[in-house]
């Protein structure tokens, strides 16, 4: 994880269980890394991970063409969800 020259000024207190707790505590000791560098570098990398994979995507010319054009376009005939779509409910059996 990158350092940086900014004070850490904010506190984020997790309230969890004696229980709970003991498995970030041990994983901070196998990192050698004290329970709180742990969490927060932990945290930061889920995190970052969760954000990018909602606004980075990667298409060539031909991909976008087709990703735009998805929303547009008909569904393909599925004839298995037609046959169960046309199934009455198991409640009307």
């Amino acid at each position: 994880m990158a350092t940086t020259t900014e004070r850490r000024s904010e506190r984020v207190d997790p309230r969890m269980t004696p229980s709970a707790r003991l498995v970030p505590r041990k994983a901070a000791a196998a990192a050698n890394k004290t329970l709180t560098e742990f969490l927060l570098d932990s945290g930061l990398h889920a995190a970052h991970d969760t954000l990018a994979d909602r606004r980075i995507f990667v298409l060539d010319e031909r991909q976008w063409d087709e990703f735009t054009a998805a929303p547009e376009a008909p569904p393909a005939d599925n004839p298995r969800l037609r046959a169960l779509l046309a199934r009455k409910p198991a409640w009307e059996r």
